[in-house]
């Protein structure tokens, strides 16, 4: 008897083990499937605004609210009266025998495809407040200088942005880490970046979020448009970060978003017609930048019915500005020279035509002319400008950054196991044609295409080309490349061994 019991319990012992394993590992699929909120079906609101849901076959669940609406529509209807109805009983017994002739019903699941709402428009759960570790450490905030030094790395030039862009974004997260300092509330520094085209303002930006473990999204303020129109919503920019954000709220709201080409918002002059891509966007991105709770499309450039909705605070959202403002330089120029027009004092209005870097002289009354509204400027503390490219700068561009266009040239060759090189001549001969273009950085990329299209075509023909030597006179159009081949640059390596 007692060995039974001992076996029995034994086997009772490995059941109730084997239970556990089934039930751990149900729980830890559950907690996969856990990780997003439901959202209702029908009003589209997630389950953190609308409450409990009700769970519905092929995984749709509707909320409390809609479901009483649906039972209160159907239950004005007379069911009873209708059961009874010897019409509708002959109707119910030719649909039980034959069905509905040449009629197929709708599958709800061929419709959801997987079941309900896809994961790109769910919300992540918030964690519990238990499990909640410090957004940032202080410590773990790199400082102005360190933020810099990695900047130098891929920028060149621009040592007044790059110190500006370091201090604000340092300050930005010393701001979010410690929230308050002694009761005194720190404001948030939002930036405009001024900069002629091809002068690294996105570049500096790209490679910023690159160094900061932060979500970070970049949007183009042209396709911008007032609420109701066609285009993007202003909220839209918002809605990026959280798909950067992997649709998490909390991660967002201490991200930061660069908004590019914010000169295109400008007040548009002369025109009578409603201005719905210009003023009526500066004054909608009044409360993004300033920080208020804002309700954000998940998943989708604008509001509409079949969208869930997450509410973010742009409190902590760091907002970067960046435009070119091509005709900035002439209102500039107008309120230099209009300071004595006659007399002595008078200028010439060609005193400022040869000036390089005009555009570090802007104030906010320049700004104002332009077409951005005061209330639209109050709330970007911090602007500055970038520096119009030189001539030695170009030369920088070339072969200093890491991502240098010449490095990726010589790798592309490399794996032809040819050696690339230029001449300082060649690259001063490309410099100057790239300021001849007016399109800053970019220009360089467009000349290099062109004059290096014949190597990369001519050198996988050959396999005894050794290395190219790009010299002025083949840039110029009035030489050729020098090209070096491998038996010569073997026996030059034999008579410097027998020499030495």
């Amino acid at each position: 008897m007692a060995d039974f019991y001992d076996e029995e319990n034994d086997l009772i012992i490995e059941d109730v083990a084997e239970e556990e394993k089934d039930s751990d590992s149900e729980k830890q699929s559950e907690d996969k499937d856990n990780e997003y909120e439901d959202v209702c079906f029908v009003c589209r609101r997630p389950e953190s605004k609308a409450g409990k849901m009700f769970k519905l076959p092929n995984n749709i669940c509707v909320c409390d609210d809609c479901m009483h609406k649906t039972m209160e529509s159907v239950s004005q209807f007379d069911y009873q009266g209708m059961l009874n109805d010897p019409a509708f009983k002959k109707d119910m017994d030719q649909i039980m025998k034959g069905g509905f002739p040449n009629i197929r019903f709708v599958n709800m699941s061929d419709l959801q495809g997987s079941g309900g709402i896809p994961n790109k428009q769910k919300l992540k759960k918030k964690k519990k407040a238990e499990d909640t570790k410090p957004v940032l450490n202080i410590k773990d905030i790199p400082a102005p200088h360190k933020i810099k030094a990695s900047l130098d790395e891929y920028v060149v030039g621009q040592e007044h942005a790059k110190k500006v862009i370091s201090v604000a974004v340092y300050n930005h997260y010393k701001r979010v880490a410690t929230g308050t300092m002694d009761e005194i509330e720190i404001e948030k520094s939002n930036m405009l970046m001024i900069g002629p085209t091809g002068s690294g303002k996105t570049y500096l930006v790209k490679t910023l979020a690159r160094l900061l473990d932060v979500p970070l999204a970049i949007a183009d303020a042209t396709s911008l448009t007032e609420a109701g129109y066609i285009g993007d919503d202003i909220e839209s920019v918002v809605s990026k970060l959280l798909a950067a954000a992997d649709n998490d709220v909390e991660k967002a709201e201490r991200g930061i978003i660069f908004i590019d080409e914010i000169d295109k918002i400008a007040k548009k002059k002369n025109t009578n017609s409603r201005d719905v891509s210009g003023e009526s966007v500066q004054q909608g991105m009044l409360k993004l930048l300033e920080g208020a709770e804002v309700e954000v499309p998940v998943g989708a450039n604008s509001k509409n019915a079949m969208v869930p909705l997450a509410t973010v605070n742009t409190k902590n959202i760091l907002f970067i500005c960046g435009g070119a403002f091509p005709d900035l330089e002439d209102i500039i120029k107008e309120r230099l020279t209009k300071t004595a027009s006659i007399g002595f004092n008078a200028m010439l209005k060609d005193a400022f035509d040869k000036e390089k870097n005009i555009l570090s002289k802007v104030t906010v009354e320049d700004l104002r002319k332009f077409g951005m509204i005061p209330e639209f400027l109050g709330r970007l503390p911090i602007i500055y400008t970038l520096e119009g490219l030189t001539k030695e700068m170009m030369v920088k561009i070339l072969k200093e950054p890491k991502n240098a266009i010449l490095k990726q040239y010589q790798k592309l060759l490399e794996l032809d196991e040819v050696k690339l090189e230029f001449n300082d001549e060649a690259l001063e001969a490309i410099a100057e044609k790239a300021m001849e273009k007016d399109t800053g950085a970019r220009a360089l990329r467009s000349i290099i295409e062109e004059f290096m299209l014949d190597i990369m075509y001519e050198i996988p023909k050959d396999d005894n080309i050794g290395s190219v030597t790009i010299t002025r006179e083949y840039i110029m159009g009035i030489g050729g490349p020098v090209v070096d081949i491998r038996s010569n640059q073997n026996a030059s390596k034999k008579e410097a061994e027998t020499k030495e």
